[in-house]
């Protein structure tokens, strides 16, 4: 008997695993809304799946239940990555639509912060007749809503650096790659993954770069531009400029350049004026404020060295990818960063190396 509810268990966590999964790929993908998984089972045999929809909406539990056989529905278990939400919004109540549906048996994975339906599902779907289990593998649900409980409980959105360097920690090799070409496509993959990105006009001007997602596939996923350009300094003619009537743009400012800024409007870009800070830089609090009230929840910046060391020394970056290369540019590199990487082992508590599938190169997360 024991044997029999521990290979359930198993089976259990094995499901609501898979449902886990399915949130955490969609994170950073879904607005305002939480990323989440589902997983409807019957007779041990997995019926349906389903993720919360990009942008936000429909949730994963209507997008599960509405994939499924609607016969086979009746009397399953639903695993779900989040408590389901009960309250009325642009759709109805995730928790309306599993009673309405007939399952059986709800587990989920952690209890949601929003408080419109924090703790509130149980007791909902009780009442329904769905048999409810609550925080089923919260410990790993909690790695995985890190962000969103982040952003649920702060003004910022959240922040996530990253900067490649050589083997002998140099961050610049006169404009050319330093990393591979394994590298270039995570480094996409994180674009893809965050809404808005941001660099400096001094970085725009010297690698003139695209910040767009080139994967695949997965190009009308590119973040929104925000460049930091006190003085105006971006170069007119930059990818940036030149492709901002169809890459939505923001440029955040302090100083006025009439005819500069009237030509920056007239390429499609939007113009931010900033107030400057005791130390004569703009105030990155206000432009991290402005980026959250405008839809921004997920941020990558890019910068380079000067703005990576700005904003680890203000501790703005909750999470942070260094690519390193196996490969050493002696005295063609410029900026080493050193110093940046020894504060990022300071900053953070846990350092992850990844170098599976990056061929020579090596990825190293802080969290």
């Amino acid at each position: 008997m024991f044997l029999k509810k521990d290979n359930q268990k198993n089976k259990d966590k094995t499901y609501m695993q898979l449902a886990l999964n399915l949130a955490s790929e969609r994170i950073g993908l879904t607005g305002m809304n939480p990323s989440v998984g589902c997983v409807i089972v019957k007779d041990n045999e997995i019926i349906s799946i389903g993720q919360t929809s990009f942008n936000g909406r429909p949730h994963a539990e209507y997008n599960a239940i509405l994939n499924a056989d609607k016969k086979k529905v009746k009397g399953s278990t639903m695993y779900v990555s989040l408590e389901p939400c009960t309250h009325f919004g642009k759709t109805n109540p995730c928790t309306d639509i599993i009673i309405k549906s007939k399952i059986k048996k709800l587990y989920y994975a952690i209890d949601d912060i929003d408080l419109r339906t924090s703790k509130k599902a149980k007791k909902k779907l009780n009442n329904g007749n769905v048999i409810v289990v609550r925080n089923f593998l919260k410990y790993e649900a909690k790695k995985i809503y890190y962000s969103y409980f982040y952003n649920k409980m702060n003004k910022y959105p959240y922040v996530t650096g990253k900067i490649a360097s050589s083997k002998d920690n140099f961050s610049t090799h006169k404009g050319k790659q330093i990393t591979n070409s394994h590298s270039q496509k995570v480094s996409h993959l994180l674009r893809y993954k965050n809404q808005g990105i941001l660099i400096s006009s001094k970085t725009c001007n010297s690698d003139n770069p695209m910040l767009n997602c080139r994967l695949d596939g997965l190009e009308k996923f590119s973040p929104i531009k925000f460049i930091l350009d006190k003085d105006l300094k971006i170069n007119l003619k930059s990818n940036i400029v030149m492709n901002s009537k169809k890459e939505k743009t923001y440029i955040f400012y302090n100083k006025e350049l009439q005819f500069k800024k009237m030509i920056l409007r007239k390429s499609g870009i939007i113009l931010i004026k900033i107030d400057l800070g005791p130390d004569n830089n703009m105030l990155i609090s206000k432009i991290l404020r402005y980026i959250k009230n405008i839809g921004i929840y997920y941020l990558l910046v890019e910068g380079g060295s000067t703005l990576t060391r700005d904003f680890l020394d203000k501790s703005i970056f909750n999470e942070f990818y260094l690519f390193k290369s196996n490969s050493k540019l002696l005295k063609k590199g410029k900026n080493n960063i050193r110093s940046i990487i020894s504060n990022l082992n300071f900053y953070f508590k846990n350092k992850k190396k990844i170098n599976t599938f990056l061929d020579d190169d090596i990825l190293i997360n802080y969290r």
